[in-house]
């Protein structure tokens, strides 16, 4: 019988005869008398019912409370907990008195045999039937060399491996059956539970049919509903039954002290799910791969480092007799007064580390490095696809089946084209309005990030001419006027600024984005998934990322030329650049906001929870430690929700932006990362097994959505650090200097910046842009571009180094581009996505699998031939045998 047709009788009242009624708990759920407890003789540790037997898969607390509303909580939990029973699940409650703080039951659930094997079937839960005697591949003689990086076998392969097959309650007799009781293990039984739970009914309200934990936590008849961690984190557990699984997890991996180890990445997937496992193979991998980035970009740092001395560029803005001689024309209009090229030494200097021959080098190399880590983990998820028993996972029912939401909001059914059965439905109508309600939602909210990029830039328009008017007139800044420049000053209170509100924007619109998503009611858990990923990824793409694209595209690109500036709403003046280049800025802006998101993050997924958890413990505890059960200290920690790891996967993606998106002006950015990860690995498993309820286990086979998102924000990236380099840096410039204006063979650079400063009439200037005093009688100043000089008959206009400098641009953007893309695409034709010894494996298995399941099928015909059974024709027996000849030929 399936969980619909089982659940759809008992919501009716009818009588229930199929094998799930046969197993009904005569312990049921009432409250048992103080007398019946005893919790002096019950271990803190213990996981099981009082009868130290039967394994408690689920806990489910409520608190009950006198409202108004009490009445109907009580039924609702009466209805629930009847169906739970009638659906072969067993319950034992334990009365408030018994809790800690004399407020909270806690009704223990246990999954008996014969629920396991039914829903396991309905689930296509695959388990073993034979040992795996395939042989391993062959050990790497350099792995003597990762000894120091290893964890123990036990740790790291907690069982052995086995031929798996789709459990079916006709053939248990073929599986490696030891012992009911840890046949399933632990994540197994919790995912089977939670399956239930979320489809049992629970009565009908206004008319319709209400059902799922779900949505009796939301209307507050539960207060939580949780598996069970197997153990205290911090030491073993006293019941040999149990394995103490958490204990070794949080020694071996969830420790900062184990930074350097490999993750158990098997354990992992045994305790959380395949669907955590999955993230922490990706994450781990991830960080691998950044290594040979952080190594690359530390060394193109270094070379602009060791070469600072001998560029060119920043001597001759140094130079007093040279940039001490140049006079610039003002910065901003009436306040700000002229002033000499080499007050900008420092930062002309510092923009070498970043501004050099290495950052080209770089960029081409971190678009082939994106191809090459997106392949690899191809290779890697399909090798962990074969180990993990996810070759012919597509996605799990609990994905693919309709949502509790969705049906109980769509009360119009029709038929399904593939099943023929009657199944709600959402009028295309109503699924319209409900898109555009959805879609101008997040127009509004872009809107509202781009308003707020924009108030950031008006910002720094603003208080330019206020800086610098407070660092010329004020003497006690002056010995750090060189480091400190209103341009670097503005930059940095700005990119501050625009940090803070990305981070309101980002809690503001959270919130609004799930609620978008559950108003779209998607149909299924995998399309709810995708909506919301993309939702929240397309608001903090925008949200993060607007604020580099301004400094890196738009700043000092537009602003004219003296005499004849653009202004933003006819008011404020357009930023310009550095005479060293907006680069600096650029790397400013993305240090800022990069270092300062994952500080924040870290703040947030570890110290929160640990304050959180740690003023709970204070003000609950008032029961002596003996006495504070297993359920209870779970029930005491955070829950990580059914969002906990789309926001790890975001994080994570909106970092890989950084490191790809801009690498170009900060080739230090994946270092940054790379630490930040190595961290971000050891607060997540220390979070997740000392800090929160166990999660609900869960399958998946791949990183989903978030594969297609990467691979898109690769191509991106060729893009924009190609424009970086062309239009961000001064590469260009220089090298149309070097080959095509230089005069001195014997120093093509020198004269270069001469060369790119071209002349202003002073008299020009119109009055609104005229600084208030000249006390110098300057009568000519310098400005970036290359324009001809007052006294040409083009006057102020573009010269013919300017046009050359941009077709030089352009070209190269083509050039980088296509050579940097056929690269990619050789790179990824090279790479099959699953290695060769794989696909052998899986042919291997499948091979065998068959073999053994139609072995056992002739073998059972063979006995009811034996015993004479009319049912098994001779025709049948020898079509089972051909079953068995056709896939040894296979």
């Amino acid at each position: 019988m399936y969980a619909y047709d089982f659940f759809f009788q008992c919501s009716l009242g009818e009588e229930c005869n199929g094998p799930l009624c046969e197993t009904v708990s005569t312990t049921g759920s009432e409250i048992p008398s103080s007398s019946e407890i005893d919790k002096r003789h019950e271990s803190k540790d213990s996981i099981f019912f009082r009868d130290g037997i039967r394994r408690i898969d689920f806990v489910l607390s409520y608190v009950d409370d006198l409202n108004k509303e009490w009445e109907k909580k009580l039924e609702r939990r009466k209805e629930f907990e009847n169906n739970l029973q009638k659906a072969g699940l067993e319950l034992e409650t334990e009365d408030k008195k018994e809790s800690e703080d004399g407020k909270i039951y806690f009704v223990k659930i246990h999954a008996p045999w014969e629920v396991l094997i039914t829903y396991a079937e309905v689930l296509n839960i695959k388990v073993p039937i034979k040992e795996n005697d395939i042989p391993s591949t062959v050990e790497n003689p350099l792995d003597c060399m990762l000894t120091p990086f290893r964890l123990p076998e036990k740790v790291m392969h907690p069982e052995p491996d086995y031929f798996t097959a789709p459990f079916s309650k006709e053939k248990q007799e073929l599986y490696l059956i030891n012992d009911e009781s840890t046949f399933f293990s632990p994540s197994m039984r919790n995912r089977i539970v939670y399956y239930i739970l979320t489809r049992c009914p629970y009565g009908t309200e206004e008319g319709k049919k209400k059902f799922g934990i779900k949505r009796l936590l939301n209307n507050g008849t539960y207060s939580a509903a949780y598996p069970l961690h197997d153990c205290q984190y911090w030491k073993k557990a006293n019941d040999p039954n149990c394995d103490s699984e958490r204990y070794t997890l949080y020694m071996e991996w969830a420790r900062f002290l184990r930074f350097y180890k490999e993750q158990p990445l098997d354990l992992i997937r045994k305790y959380y799910g395949e669907k955590i496992g999955i993230y922490f193979a990706w994450l781990g991998f991830y960080t691998e791969m950044l290594f040979l980035a952080a190594v690359v970009g530390l060394i193109c740092f270094l070379y602009g480092l060791f070469t600072m001395d001998e560029n060119m560029s920043s001597k001759e803005i140094c130079d007093p007799a040279i940039g001490g001689e140049i006079i610039m024309c003002p910065l901003c209009d009436r306040e700000c007064d002229y002033w000499k090229l080499n007050t900008t030494c420092a930062s002309s200097e510092y923009s070498h580390l970043f501004d050099n021959v290495a950052t080209l080098f770089f960029a081409i190399f971190m678009g082939i490095w994106v191809t090459l880590f997106l392949e690899f983990w191809k290779r890697r998820q399909a090798r962990l696809k074969y180990e993990w028993d996810l070759v012919d996972f597509e996605e799990e029912q609990q994905q693919l089946q309709l949502r509790p939401e969705y049906e109980a909001k769509c009360t119009q059914k029709k038929k399904n084209p593939v099943t023929q059965e009657m199944e709600p439905y959402l009028p295309l109508t109503s699924q319209a309005v409900r898109f555009c309600i959805s879609g101008t939602t997040v127009l509004f909210w872009v809107s509202l990030i781009i308003a707020s990029m924009i108030a950031v830039i008006v910002y720094r328009l603003a208080v330019y001419a206020a800086f610098a008017s407070l660092m010329e007139n004020t003497q006690t800044l002056e010995p750090i006027s060189g480091l400190l420049t209103p341009q670097l000053a503005t930059s940095v209170t700005a990119s501050c600024l625009n940090f803070v509100i990305i981070m309101i924007l980002n809690f503001l619109y959270e919130r609004i984005a799930i609620w978008i998503t559950d108003m779209e009611i998607p149909r299924t858990h995998l399309e709810y998934e995708n909506r919301l990923t993309m939702k929240m990824f397309l608001f903090q793409f925008v949200n993060y990322y607007s604020s580099c694209f301004y400094v890196a595209f738009f700043k000092g690109k537009f602003v004219g030329y003296p005499g004849a500036y653009t202004y933003m709403f006819n008011r404020w003046r357009n930023e310009e650049c550095d005479p060293a280049g907006c680069l600096i800025e650029l790397t400013t802006q993305l240090t800022i906001v990069m270092a300062g998101k994952q500080i924040w993050g870290n703040i947030q997924e570890a110290i929160v929870p640990w304050i959180c958890n740690w003023w709970g413990r204070r003000k609950a505890r008032s029961n002596p430690e003996n006495l504070y059960s297993r359920w209870e200290q779970d029930h005491d920690l955070q829950i990580f929700g059914a969002l906990g790891l789309f926001y790890e996967y975001l994080e994570m993606v909106i970092q890989f932006g950084f490191i790809t998106l801009f690498v170009a002006s900060f080739p230090l950015a994946p270092l940054l990362a790379l630490m930040n990860n190595i961290l971000e690995i050891r607060v997540d498993s220390w979070k997740l097994t000392t800090q929160y309820r166990r999660p609900v286990a869960a399958k998946a086979h791949s990183i989903g959505v978030w594969q297609e998102i990467l691979n898109g924000m690769a191509i991106l990236s060729v893009v924009t650090n190609a424009f970086i380099v062309a239009f961000t840096s001064d590469m260009i410039p220089r090298l149309v200097y070097y080959y095509a204006y230089s005069a001195n063979e014997d120093s093509p650079m020198s004269g270069y910046i001469n060369n790119s400063l071209s002349v202003f009439q002073i008299s020009d200037f119109p009055d609104r842009n005229k600084p208030k005093v000249n006390p110098d009688n300057f009568v000519i100043c310098r400005y970036r571009d290359y324009r001809y000089p007052p006294d040409h008959e083009r006057k102020y206009l573009h010269t013919m180094q300017f046009w050359h400098i941009l077709a030089a641009k352009m070209a190269f953007i083509i050039i980088m581009e296509h050579v940097v893309f056929i690269v990619k695409f050789f790179v990824a034709w090279m790479i099959p996505d699953v290695p060769a010894d794989v696909k052998a494996k899986i042919k291997r298995e499948k091979y065998l699998t068959q073999k053994i399941l139609h072995e056992y099928e002739l073998e059972k015909l063979k006995e009811k031939l034996c015993r004479g059974d009319t049912q098994a024709t001779e025709k049948e027996f020898i079509a089972t045998e051909g079953k068995v000849e056709l896939s040894r030929a296979m």
